[in-house]
């Protein structure tokens, strides 16, 4: 008999999913985009890229104009009981109830989703979120950065299979910043999927699973962040000379050489792609014109460059197309 493979159900899947405004604003153009349960998947974009207003999609709180949204198997608009159950969601902005405590913030919330009282929950969300000491402090004396936690801690509450965290570390500092990762990778461990916006994007590398990249409206580019950084970053290898230069021989101009500010160095960047990276030719052509190398060392483009590269490339695109319509 032949092996017959299960068919794991996405988390969430996204198809042909738009939202166009009355003005005429096409905030999302044809996003296709699939979740796995358990996974932390990172959404990143300039502002004004459509993150926001995906999210707040997803989570029903936008209406699509076309496409369709399902969350667990559920579509978000015919069963939007059973897609709010399973989604917790922490917004960029900080609303609370400034003269409640933490903790009845926190209660209450998990109440609105028809809940019965759990105490020993609520206090492990607490203590997980350094919270559990200001339990019964009033919401208004909290810092910036605990009142984001509180945010976190009621979206936790009704205990989701989906979490959204739009910029949850914006204002936060270093310390909370990693006491919250430290959270989001305990959920991870139990299974909830975790979808986060950030600017940050030294945390989606450090934190994801995945990475998409939003901009215009548009789906750019979803990959596992290591293979993404494998398959579309450069790698850089800088020789350090021992001796400072006024400026490189004209026998090394076609490697398209970077020179430090103190002539010390030297940077060439290349594809890891190519077949032919060009490092063996610099070496001796360097050797060639009598310069003495001191140290060599190479690094990989970050995940930031390579954002940047593919939003600067979009835009580039777009401006084009646009001239084209004006022609």
């Amino acid at each position: 008999m032949p092996e017959t493979k299960t068919m794991t159900q996405p988390m969430i899947s996204i198809n042909g999913l738009q939202k166009t405004y009355g003005s005429g604003f096409e905030a999302l153009k044809n996003v296709d985009l699939t979740i796995e349960k358990g996974e932390i998947l990172a959404l990143l974009g300039p502002n004004g890229a459509g993150k926001t207003t995906l999210i707040s999609t997803i989570c029903g709180i936008s209406v699509p104009t076309g496409g369709s949204i399902a969350v667990g198997g559920h579509d978000i608009i015919t069963e939007s009981g059973k897609t709010r159950r399973l989604i917790g969601l922490v917004p960029q902005e900080i609303t609370l109830e400034p003269f409640e405590t933490v903790l009845a913030t926190v209660r209450f919330s998990r109440g609105l989703f028809g809940l019965g009282p759990n105490p020993a929950l609520l206090e492990d969300i607490l203590k997980r979120l350094s919270l559990w000491d200001k339990k019964d402090t009033k919401t208004k004396e909290l810092s910036g950065g605990m009142k984001r936690r509180v945010l976190i801690a009621k979206a936790l509450a009704h205990e989701p299979q989906v979490l959204f965290l739009d910029e949850p570390t914006a204002g936060v500092d270093v310390e909370l910043r990693k006491d919250m990762w430290g959270v989001v990778r305990d959920l991870k461990e139990a299974g909830v999927t975790v979808i986060l916006t950030t600017h940050y994007i030294e945390e989606a590398e450090a934190i994801a699973d995945r990475v998409a990249i939003i901009s215009s409206g548009r789906i750019l580019l979803v990959d596992e962040k290591s293979q993404l950084i494998e398959r579309m970053g450069k790698r850089s290898l800088t020789i350090d000379f021992d001796r400072s230069l006024d400026a490189l021989p004209d026998s090394l101009a076609g490697y398209g050489l970077t020179q430090s500010q103190d002539g010390t160095s030297a940077t060439y960047t290349y594809d890891t792609r190519a077949e032919r990276t060009g490092i063996g030719a610099l070496l001796r052509d360097v050797n060639a014109a009598g310069l003495s190398v001191r140290d060599i060392h190479t690094a990989q483009s970050s995940l930031e460059e390579i954002f940047v590269s593919l939003v600067e490339e979009d835009a580039n695109a777009q401006s084009r197309a646009g001239k084209g319509e004006a022609a």
